[in-house]
């Protein structure tokens, strides 16, 4: 919903879809506020702009500060996003984009009228079509595993062709290409260019070149 570009300040330029940016949305869990702006800048060196920073943890909001603060060509947003409350937080911070694991009419509402790209979650045909009725066409596909994985979207495809979707939950680095072959698939999320010891360690070197392999995902 909506469209974002990685270089202009206004979130609400039109420029390109946000399924569209990069092959793959890093989505990102901060613990430590201090690691959110190495790690945005090594995955943006690493060609992926669009960044999912999850509000999981209580840094959340702070981390999506101080990268659109203080990272060039990063293009963050807000995961996770479970009520609007959390909306508010995020457009507040700073966030240039919204996904959600799943939706009701209230959260639907509260993401729409932020004015920002947001991706609401569904994993199945009937919120999908649900979401196309609402004039959405644009969807994270979520636990994408779990909930059929790459047959699922490949059925959807015929029937369903006005939605776009952004797999997250189980894709990785073997699977993501499977997934980006399809028609209906604009990008993945996935987490596998922050394995945990590179964040312990702050080897923000690897996560750039793990990034640099992701960004190299194209069909």
């Amino acid at each position: 919903m909506g469209t974002v570009t990685s270089t202009a300040p206004s979130p609400g330029s039109p420029d390109s879809s946000l399924l569209d940016l990069a092959p793959v949305i890093p989505v990102v869990i901060v613990h430590d506020v201090a690691d959110a702006v190495p790690m945005a800048r090594a995955l943006v060196a690493g060609g992926l702009p669009a960044i999912e920073v999850t509000f999981r943890t209580p840094a959340a909001a702070d981390a999506i500060r101080a990268i659109a603060d203080e990272v060039p060509g990063a293009v963050v947003g807000a995961g996770t996003v479970l009520t609007p409350e959390q909306v508010e937080t995020a457009v507040a911070a700073g966030s240039r984009f919204l996904v959600t694991p799943g939706w009701t009419d209230r959260l639907l509402g509260a993401l729409d009228a932020s004015g920002l790209p947001y991706l609401p979650g569904v994993s199945t045909t009937s919120e999908v079509v649900a979401l196309l009725e609402r004039g959405v066409e644009e969807m994270k596909f979520f636990p994408a595993e779990a909930a059929g994985g790459t047959p699922y979207l490949k059925a959807l495809a015929s029937p369903l062709p006005r939605a776009r979707f952004c797999p997250t939950g189980g894709v990785n680095a073997s699977n993501a290409l499977g997934y980006l072959s399809l028609p209906n698939v604009g990008c993945v999320g996935g987490t596998w260019m922050l394995p945990p010891d590179a964040l312990d360690a702050g080897d923000w070197a690897r996560v750039e070149s793990l990034a640099r392999e992701a960004a190299a995902l194209r069909r």
